[in-house]
């Protein structure tokens, strides 16, 4: 049984920033790509980052140069650092991970999802 716990989503104004926090826990045998998704009212699930195992990035590009992810291996966590936040960045945040289990089998997992609202 793996878990995603997702934290740090809240309401912040035009500007602010916002520190969102995933960590898995559970039968973990390695976790390859990690990421975060964003869904916004009315609007598709869309990827806004994901970083690789050997840590290598890729961002969406209304977001480049204002988000930035991170993982700690060691925790298991993700972590998405968000500045210089936009009324177009509220959304509800989701955590995904691509996670092996000591099994042997691989699966994609999310988090429950964690609602970032920005006031202009």
């Amino acid at each position: 049984q793996v878990q995603l716990v997702e934290s740090g989503g809240g309401l912040v104004q035009s500007g602010g920033s916002l520190r969102l926090s995933c960590t898995a826990s559970g039968s973990i045998s390695s976790i390859n790509t990690m990421g975060w998704y964003r869904q916004a009212p009315g609007k598709q699930r869309e990827l806004v980052a994901t970083i690789t195992s050997g840590g290598n990035t890729r961002y969406k590009d209304s977001v480049k140069g204002r988000f930035t992810i991170s993982r700690d291996n060691a925790k298991n966590t993700v972590t998405l650092q968000m500045s210089s936040l936009k009324p177009e960045d509220t959304a509800v945040y989701y955590c995904n991970c691509d996670i092996r289990n000591r099994a042997g089998w691989g699966k994609d997992y999310w988090g429950q999802g964690t609602q970032v609202t920005v006031s202009s």
